[in-house]
């Protein structure tokens, strides 16, 4: 059988032939309908069913300069309509359209367009619409497009032919076009948008509507776009096709598009979705079987939280729920990423406002909110979060609830890092309140100081939140002699017990800064105002946050965060806590002494103690004084110290010195009851605080002053002055060419070194030489006498001391340089030989010149552990002494008990004994 014949359609050039001469001869022009109209509706369906959908065929159409017929061919099929509408306002001059005005002025019905429309016309303009749409599926054909001008007839033909087929290709074409963002200007300036909304009430047929509702959702690709189409009023003809249960296709692309338009939601978007009733249907969506479909109803949800004044209705649908479940969904095990989160967590934040606290409270969200603060991955969010929670200020239960959740999260966002907030977010999340317009005439006014008043009381969480509309826009204005402004005078730390409570009149009045810790201050002040906050905020890392903020903010610290530490001081209730927490010992070492626990034990970079914290802290100590020593605070102070855990009794021995100052009762407490001896039993076990040892070191130089307030220090204080002027030598003369007197007796060291000595003399300076040299020993008989074990710098003092030297500075020789081992070194030795020569006095010096060397005023915290390790009782007194001197540096000080805690070992008796001598020493 022979091969079929091609067809003429077969061929691009043909069809491109065929379209270029449609184009220029036009359409209704000539009589021959059936010469012009077979071979371009050939060509037309060709290039729709075969050439364009081909791999590479809208390429190859649009190199070969198929758009610019095509598009000649359109404009023309648009001017062709008998009777186009008259234009309605915003659409595409009337001008393009050939046809006459309809007389009525109102655009025709669909049937009446399609039964006026010939057949022939509405079949090319169906083909040339969809090859168009095809080709604007790709980038350059969609730049193409619009660089010949393709926008207009567009828009034209969806103005004059209202087909339904035609309506679905030209909203198909424009919202393709609409992909690129030129083209999107270039279509709403060409007045689409009121046509497209126009086919959306007019049509019945989905796959138009579909087709409409995309091609506004991709003219929403910006926020001037997406207000302009919601000042337009597309949003809420979505919002009723939404409510009226559309089919599952339709609504996949109303969700989509008002997902788009919801975006950065604004009043009008908001107000319309509410009015169209889509609300409730977009509630129910969030549980749909289909994921894209759940997932931009939630959303979209999320967008509309922005504007206030449809929260209330949001939350009467059920969206508090709903949101809440998927943000804990997504926070789940198996949720999605934390960047996922974040228009759900803004939105449940958002929800803490009105009507909708009670919902969310219900809901579990609290405990929601309180695990982002937990989350470090969610460290952006936490201002939001923290300022969030101010809603709930005056929420009794919520408050309780929160109590039990823990507040130390929202101290640490007095110095933590966060996310910033974004710009132009700052005024859709404050939308609880009619639209804000404040005039430039009223800042610095009456209306700034009444805002500063509601902030710092606690009225109001930050400026957002109050509306100028609430001010007396009228109000007289202020005196000329008070400035609308006052200028805060030196940067000064404010004294907590003095609250002066500001007026709202007072022009002079400073206000209060209100910066990132506004939020996260203004809770803790309220928790700090109930009975008893110990279990909430006198905890180490509420403490920890609260002076973090005070001794590292920038400038001034705000003024609430001192009175909340004075209200906690100066509350009964929280001594206990205080005292468990060793918040007293916190507050003595990171204000008075300027150790935070990030200084330690290595010293960061920080600004000079201020003498304004020290004044802070010794008042906040004098706060918790006056507490310890009222009756009710003896009684708690003696519970703890006889009947509590023994973390608490070591907590409480730990802290009294730092809090009692009437002798009577750290004496009774302290001595008479063992706390002192509790404490330094508890140095060698398991730190219960990371500054404990530090801790441990200033309560014991504390009671030490109190013991011995006249006292002053010596270091080192054992030494005797004729070391610091040596005594002439008497073992020199042995040692020359010519020795008077000459030697009866020498001393063979394990070296083979002969040392010389006086048998008579030497006999004398212990029993153990005179047993063996005047004894019944063989010794006794020898002139050279083996000493065993002794090497000769260490035999050195050894035979100084046997002949009388006292001070000579011979038992500086074995002692090691400044910096190196004690430990297996001479002076070791030496010391072992003259214990085991019964040498006392011997011993007795070498131990102070080990102290003169090591312990001395060139000495540091590093050696005093490693004199320790000599376990010599009376080196051990000397370390302690060191350690606890009156004048030694806190922190030398500390790192000095670590050093003997970590010499002691297991071994804590030696150590205790010490240490009890020197703090006792005075009354001993």
């Amino acid at each position: 059988m022979a091969a079929a014949r091609p067809a003429p359609t077969d061929s691009l050039s043909f069809c491109l032939a065929q379209l270029t001469a449609a184009a220029g001869e036009g359409l209704g022009g000539g009589k021959d309908t059936a010469t012009n109209e077979t071979p371009l509706g050939r060509a037309l369906l060709a290039l729709r069913t075969r050439h364009v959908k081909a791999a590479g065929g809208i390429e190859r159409f649009r190199a070969r300069g198929g758009l610019r017929p095509l598009l000649a061919l359109l404009r023309r099929a648009a001017t062709a309509d008998p009777a186009p509408p008259q234009a309605s306002p915003g659409s595409a001059p009337s001008a393009i359209s050939a046809g006459p005005a309809s007389p009525s002025g109102s655009a025709p019905s669909a049937s009446s367009s399609t039964s006026s429309l010939p057949a022939r016309l509405r079949k090319t303009l169906d083909l040339g619409l969809s090859i168009l749409a095809n080709c604007c599926t790709e980038g350059a054909c969609r730049t193409e497009v619009r660089r010949l001008g393709g926008i207009l007839p567009l828009v034209t033909i969806l103005q004059c032919v209202k087909t339904d087929s035609i309506q679905n290709r030209t909203a198909r074409a424009l919202g393709n076009l609409a992909m690129e963002p030129e083209s999107c200007r270039d279509i709403h300036s060409a007045g689409a948008v009121p046509l497209l909304l126009e086919s959306l009430t007019a049509c019945q047929d989905s796959q138009c509507l579909q087709s409409v509702v995309r091609a506004l959702r991709n003219l929403a690709d910006s926020p001037q776009h997406r207000l302009a189409l919601a000042q337009q009023g597309a949003v809420r003809p979505l919002a009723e096709l939404l409510a009226a249960a559309p089919d599952p296709a339709l609504t996949s692309a109303l969700v989509r598009a008002l997902l788009e338009l919801s975006r950065g939601c604004s009043r009008a978007c908001a107000e319309q979705l509410s009015l169209g009733g889509g609300l409730g249907p977009l509630v129910s969506l969030a549980s749909h079987p289909k994921r894209a479909v759940r997932e931009a109803t939630i959303l979209t949800l999320a967008n509309l939280c922005a504007q206030g004044l449809v929260r209330p209705a949001l939350g009467n649908a059920g969206g508090v729920e709903v949101l809440l479940g998927e943000l804990r969904r997504r926070r789940g095990p198996n949720g999605a990423n934390p960047a996922s989160q974040q228009p759900l967590v803004r939105a449940v934040c958002l929800l803490c406002r009105a009507i909708n606290r009670a919902r969310l409270r219900d809901a579990g969200g609290l405990e929601l909110l309180m695990g982002l603060l937990r989350d470090s991955r969610a460290r952006a969010w936490h201002p939001r979060v923290v300022a969030a929670l101010v809603g709930f200020l005056y929420d009794t239960g919520a408050l309780g609830g929160l109590q039990a959740l823990g507040l130390p999260f929202l101290a640490g966002q007095l110095c933590g890092g966060g996310g910033e907030k974004k710009r132009g977010e700052e005024k859709p999340a404050s939308w609880d309140f009619p639209e804000e317009r404040t005039p430039r005439s009223l800042e610095g006014s009456m209306f700034t100081l009444c805002r500063s008043w509601l902030i710092s009381e606690g009225y109001a969480a930050g400026p957002g939140d109050i509306s100028p509309d609430w001010s007396p826009e009228r109000c007289p204005p202020l005196e000329p002699s008070e400035p609308s402004s006052p200028t805060p005078g030196p940067t000064q730390l404010q004294t907590p017990r003095v609250v002066c409570t500001p007026r709202r009149s007072s022009a002079t009045s400073t206000e209060e800064p209100w910066g990132r810790e506004g939020p996260a201050l203004l809770l803790l002040s309220r928790f700090s105002q109930v009975p008893d906050p110990s279990g909430a905020l006198v905890t180490g890392p509420a403490l920890c946050g609260l002076l973090a903020y005070v001794t590292g903010a920038p400038g001034p610290p705000n003024p609430r965060a001192l009175r909340i530490l004075a209200r906690l001081t100066c509350n009964p209730a929280c001594l206990e806590a205080f005292v468990r927490s060793y918040g007293a010992a916190l507050l003595r070492a990171w204000l008075v002494l300027g150790v935070a626990p990030d200084d330690w034990p290595a010293p960061c970079a920080r600004p000079a103690l201020r003498s304004q914290h020290r004044e802070l802290g010794e008042m906040l100590l004098q706060n918790l004084t006056v507490q310890a020593e009222s009756p009710f605070g003896v009684g708690a102070l003696t519970h703890l110290l006889l009947s509590g855990s023994p973390e608490d009794r070591v907590a409480c021995a730990l802290t009294l010195p730092f809090i009692c100052r009437k002798p009577s009762l750290w004496r009774r407490l302290l001595l008479d009851q063992g706390g002192l001896r509790l404490l330094l039993a508890a140095l060698t076990r398991p730190a219960p605080h990371p500054l404990f040892l530090f801790f441990a070191a200033d309560s014991l130089s504390c009671l030490q002053g109190l013991l011995s307030p006249t006292v002053s220090p010596v270091l080192p204080p054992a030494i005797p002055v004729d070391l610091d002027l040596p005594s002439p030598c008497l073992y020199e003369s042995l040692l020359g060419p010519a020795p008077v007197p000459a030697p009866d007796l020498h001393f063979l060291l394990d070296s083979g070194l002969r040392l010389p000595a006086q048998r008579a003399t030497s006999a004398t300076a212990s029993p153990f030489f005179r047993a063996l040299l005047a004894g019944s020993f063989v010794e006794a008989q020898m002139d050279l006498v083996p000493l065993r074990g002794l090497s000769p710098s260490a035999a050195w003092p050894v035979l100084h001391h046997l002949h009388g030297c006292r001070g000579c500075g011979a038992a500086l020789g074995p002692v090691p340089s400044l910096g190196q081992p004690l430990l297996g070194s001479e002076a070791e030795e030496a010391l072992e030989a003259a214990g085991r020569f019964l040498l006392p006095g011997l011993e007795e010096e070498l131990e102070e010149a080990v102290g003169r060397i090591h312990l001395g005023p060139q000495g540091g915290p590093e050696s005093v552990g490693e004199v320790f390790r000599l376990g010599r009782p009376r080196l051990a007194a000397h370390c302690a002494r060191w350690t606890l001197g009156p004048g030694q540096c806190p922190r030398k000080r500390a790192l000095a008990l670590v050093g003997l805690v970590e010499a002691a070992g297991e071994e804590a008796g030696p150590l205790t004994e010490a240490l009890l001598a020197v703090v006792m020493g005075a009354e001993a």
